[in-house]
């Protein structure tokens, strides 16, 4: 199992670079960051408890771009694998998203996985010109669309809800399409992972989890899908060294932890701390 990183990165904490470097130093497989373009602030929807639950958190409010974030991280690492948890695809043009993406991964040498999730925050939509109602199906159509830009050479689409006229797209990502992890919880959402996603990438919310796991590797063998290409990732996890050992048990490919929102000593801190309950879990 891989250990990773999970920040809300924004204009307050540590800045991409010097944690990139840090988790590199320290031998952590990857980092994980966040998105949301703007929050509204007449706030209607209520925060989820697998994000907490309560009052939303002002680090929602200052949030860097990923993928800016992310090219950063990539340029001052060789070995750091850096993606989207989870990249609000819904609300994005996928023919720019592709191309961002297609860039980062191109620079970095393949070493971007794409998050993607469907977003729980129903006020963000309308100023996107989305329906939140829709969004499933939306974020499904433009991953599609994606990766036909970044395999073909003369790429097109046509779906309800994203439309792509026959085109070239380059640079391709270095190493083919990136891996895409489908984030988020419940029944409905294994079952896309399972159809189309190379991971399941759920937070460790509910307490069915461990037989979650097990219900969504029969699921991929129910899709027609070997269980071997399709793998699961915890996104967002508490540095519980008993949830951890869990997830190891269960076979879970990459598990992404949470660092504070905060200043580089404090997230350096919480780094050794997370340094120490890696090696004891992993033996490494």
């Amino acid at each position: 199992m891989r250990m990773s990183a999970f920040m809300f990165l924004t204009d307050e904490t540590i800045g991409p670079a010097d944690l990139a470097v840090a988790l590199e130093d320290r031998g952590f497989a990857g980092l994980w960051v966040p998105e949301h373009p703007h929050i509204p602030t007449k706030r209607q929807t209520p925060v989820p408890a697998a994000y907490g639950g309560g009052e939303l958190a002002p680090m929602y409010l200052r949030l860097l771009d990923p993928f800016v974030a992310l090219t950063v991280a990539a340029a001052v690492t060789t070995t750091l694998r850096v993606g989207t948890g989870i990249c609000l695809l819904a609300l994005r043009d996928p023919v720019v998203t592709a191309k961002e993406i297609a860039t980062l991964d191109y620079v970095s040498g393949g070493r971007f996985e794409f998050g993607v999730g469907y977003g729980w925050n129903e006020d963000e939509f309308s100023d996107h010109g989305q329906h939140f109602s829709e969004r499933h199906s939306v974020v499904r159509e433009k991953v599609r669309l994606m990766r036909n830009l970044w395999q073909d050479d003369v790429a097109e689409y046509s779906g309800d809800h994203a439309q792509l006229q026959s085109s070239w797209a380059w640079p391709k990502p270095a190493l083919g399409a990136p891996r895409v992890w489908l984030g988020g919880n419940g029944l409905a959402t294994m079952r896309e992972a399972a159809q189309w996603a190379d991971r399941w990438f759920p937070t460790p919310s509910s307490p069915d989890l461990g037989e979650n796991v097990r219900t969504f590797r029969q699921m991929v063998i129910d899709a027609g899908r070997n269980p071997a290409d399709v793998g699961v990732g915890m996104a967002a996890a508490p540095p519980d060294p008993a949830l951890l050992g869990s997830f190891l048990e269960w076979g879970v490919d990459e598990v992404s932890v949470v660092l504070p929102s905060a200043g580089r000593d404090e997230v350096l801190s919480a780094l050794d701390d997370l340094v120490d309950v890696r090696d004891r879990l992993l033996g490494q």
